[in-house]
């Protein structure tokens, strides 16, 4: 498994932008697609971005299309989330996740995860 730490998370007001870190040990981490969850209180975890381990393909959710953008860069093995225009209801856990075989956009999909950031949108 490939060990994961996420990091840029905190407090923003509505219509402002975040970009978030996540940072992968291990040599092969241009081998793994890469994922970005988030789960708000109360709710199950959701989808937000994938992109594939070239990063030559991304996919979205619907809710962040347009507003969010994922990169990666391989030479650091590290994947950013840009997050501009930020609302309240993107507040949540945001959580890095790494696919190492196939390609999904589904919880099971992903078998590494890293421990989270907060991401608070206040309006």
């Amino acid at each position: 498994q490939v060990q994961l730490v996420e990091s840029g998370g905190g407090l923003v007001q509505a219509g402002g932008s975040l970009r978030l870190s996540c940072a992968a040990s291990g040599r092969t981490f241009s081998s793994y697609d890469m994922g970005w969850f988030r789960q708000a209180p109360g709710k199950e975890r959701e989808f937000v971005a994938a992109i594939t381990s070239s990063g030559g393909s991304t996919s979205y959710a619907d809710s962040v299309k347009g507003r969010f953008t994922i990169s990666r860069d391989n030479t650091k093995n590290t994947v950013y989330l840009q997050m501009n225009g930020l609302k309240p209801e993107d507040t949540a856990v945001y959580y890095c996740a790494a696919q190492t075989t196939g390609w999904g956009t589904a919880l099971p999909d992903f078998d590494s995860w890293g421990q989270g950031t907060q991401v608070t949108v206040s309006s």
